[in-house]
């Protein structure tokens, strides 16, 4: 059994060593530990330090893609290199490597198909008293959705098979760890939580720049993946709001018509009359995405297949490559000029 621990690195020079001292290199049941470097479009020596610290694999984006693209690649990456759980960690060296055995027992054990560290954020001395409510709430709604009793939702320290990482497809430019749950809640995967430890703060995320815009996209990732995977029960239930607002006027001008002031309250008939048509028009919606999240199934089942097939042939998905080494120093040529 092979592990390929990933870590997608944007400027981590600094922490880097430290990340990659930390990982065990022998792991009981294991045969294949290998580290794999996602250099995403850094300006310092990311690079050279991970050559430098002899890490098996490096593979570079030419600009910063996001974490998301990032952890994508990486996990594209691995399953071309043969692996076959796949670990990934952050570069600023927050996770503890040596919880790396505890994170993927689970796995090889056959109980899961996902394992999330949970860091247990109530017990972080730098996590203030708002950012612990905030992950609880966010934790909280993502269960909710994916019907995954995991408490650290948000947590980037996690353990994938090789049958997960293939239908798991990250379409999200922002982070991977929200869709990833409502993914693999809705294809119905195993999924555990384990207890794992962190390391002292290093450095302020890089991943927001303010918990406002942090909240946002993780909204809108949250809304979009519910929608893509729950449309029906979605536009269905906006459409009975919308009816049941509509029918409400129109009991009412109903009322007045009884009395015989029906004519005085022709705006009632139609106000609800708009919305009972807006309703409508939704229920026709949710027919209409019902039928687009199987097409969407389809093709997820297809595009597994595509893998499987890609990969038995050793062709068709990126194998990463080291970076070329920087070409040594050399003295300009002077031109001469040639004789008349």
């Amino acid at each position: 059994m092979k592990l390929i621990v990933q870590i997608p690195c944007y400027n981590e020079e600094q922490t880097l060593p430290q990340t990659v001292a930390d990982i065990p290199r022998h792991i009981p049941g294991i045969d294949q530990v290998e580290i794999l470097i996602i250099d995403d479009g850094s300006t310092d020596r990311t690079v050279e330090v991970a050559r430098d610290l002899g890490v098996d694999h490096i593979i570079c984006n030419r600009n910063n893609r996001g974490l998301a693209r990032s952890f994508r690649s990486g996990l594209d990456a691995s399953l071309a290199l043969g692996a076959d759980i796949v670990v990934n960690t952050d570069g600023d060296n927050q996770y503890c490597g040596l919880d790396i055995p505890k994170l993927i027992q689970p796995i090889v054990d056959g109980r899961a198909d996902i394992v999330v560290g949970d860091r247990r954020t109530d017990q972080q001395a730098h996590f203030s008293w708002g950012k612990k409510r905030l992950q609880r709430l966010g934790s909280a709604v993502v269960r909710g959705l994916s019907e995954l009793d995991i408490p650290d939702a948000v947590s980037g320290f996690r353990a994938i098979s090789r049958d997960a990482a293939l239908a798991i497809n990250i379409i999200s430019p922002f982070s991977y760890t929200v869709e990833m749950l409502i993914q693999a809640g809705k294809k119905h995967m195993a999924v555990v939580s384990v207890p794992v430890r962190t390391n002292p703060k290093t450095r302020d995320s890089r991943l927001f720049r303010s918990i406002p815009k942090f909240i946002e996209r993780s909204v809108t990732t949250m809304i979009r993946m519910y929608l893509m995977y729950q449309p029906l029960r979605v536009f269905l239930v906006l459409g009975l709001i919308l009816s049941t607002i509509g029918i409400i006027p129109i009991l009412r001008w109903f009322l007045f018509y009884l009395d015989g002031a029906g004519a005085g309250n022709l705006h009632s008939l139609i106000l609800g009359a708009t919305f009972l048509i807006i309703g409508f028009l939704t229920f026709t919606i949710a027919l209409v995405a019902d039928l687009i999240n199987f097409n969407r199934h389809l093709i997820e089942m297809s595009l597994e297949r595509v893998r499987r097939l890609e990969l038995s042939n050793g062709s068709g998905l990126y194998r990463p490559k080291d970076p070329p080494a920087p070409p040594p120093a050399t003295l300009p040529l002077r031109r001469r000029r040639s004789a008349e």
